[in-house]
């Protein structure tokens, strides 16, 4: 694979990033058209949830592999590379919507669940799969909003998708109480994630990414720590970090390529900064990764 496909669904063109989206169906009535096997892809701008009902297979996320089994949830924020292999018997729910409407609701109404939609998880379930769980009807009112001609139904189902993530969210142990955040430095550093994301393989300094923000390197980096407990810096890196390792673990590009394509004119001085921030060699990796997927 030369590079990692960007859908809207799978197999589907991707919607710009702006459109609005809700969709529902079922694993069974894609998965049967592709010999029970979703390869290695991202959607740019969606969120996607499955509800697995039955059976068992194995998930990609980023760059680990795990096995899950019925009943569970898995949740995939926008730009997470994954794949899927199911059992014959492996079905549930696929509900597929754009994320940004959905950060902007939940980062007013509770900094708990925007930072639970931010980041890909397994969530194991406490109940069968029967009809009588707790959130099946709010999964049959999304449906119904997904496949409903009726004014305002995306906006509709948004807000039952926010109501069933809160219903998932309580299932964990609470997180410590944390200071509440200041609305200002959240915009400050979504703003800033964003900016990495675009500049990250052009090795912007702290300085330019401050300049562009409208702060000092030292507001950012007390932005940073206080949001995030890393520096600016660290957000950079890890950035960078983790699209190598998707280039390594989905792509059969050769390591100077990649180093390449990030923004590094030497392959060696990548490969050292890779087993700096990494723990091991590019190749090291890359072997690890696709040895524990054979």
């Amino acid at each position: 694979m030369k590079d990692i496909p960007n859908y809207a669904l799978y197999g589907e063109r991707a919607r710009p990033a702006w459109q609005d989206m809700l969709h529902l169906e079922w694993i069974n009535e894609r998965s049967e058209l592709h010999q029970r096997e979703i390869k290695p892809h991202q959607h740019d701008s969606l969120l996607q949830m499955l509800y697995i009902r039955s059976g068992v297979g194995e998930v990609s996320l980023e760059n680990s592999r795990m096995p899950f089994e019925a009943p569970c949830l898995i949740l995939l924020p926008r730009r997470t590379v994954h794949a899927f292999t199911y059992s014959q018997d492996c079905d549930g729910p696929v509900i597929t919507a754009a994320q940004r409407p959905l950060e902007s609701m939940a980062g007013i109404l509770s900094s708990e669940l925007l930072a639970m939609i931010q980041r890909p998880r397994v969530f194991p379930l406490p109940w069968q799969a029967n009809g009588e769980e707790p959130i099946w009807p709010l999964f049959r009112l999304i449906e119904e909003e997904a496949d409903s001609p009726e004014r305002g139904n995306v906006a509709a189902g948004h807000a039952l998708l926010l109501a069933l993530l809160m219903r998932i969210a309580r299932l964990e142990a609470p997180a410590p109480a944390r200071p509440i955040s200041n609305p200002r430095h959240v915009a400050v550093l979504n703003r800033f994630r964003e900016l990495v994301d675009a500049h990250f393989r052009h090795h912007w300094s702290l300085a330019r990414y401050a300049e562009t923000l409208g702060v000092t390197p030292t507001t950012l980096g007390r932005i940073c720590r206080n949001e995030l407990g890393e520096s600016p810096t660290s957000v950079i890196n890890e950035r960078t970090i983790r699209e190598a390792q998707r280039q390594l673990a989905y792509t059969e590009r050769e390591i100077k390529q990649i180093a390449h394509e990030l923004g590094f004119a030497d392959s060696a001085y990548f490969s050292r900064y890779f087993r700096k921030h990494a723990g091991q060699k590019p190749s090291e990796f890359r072997m690890a990764f696709r040895r524990v997927g054979s």
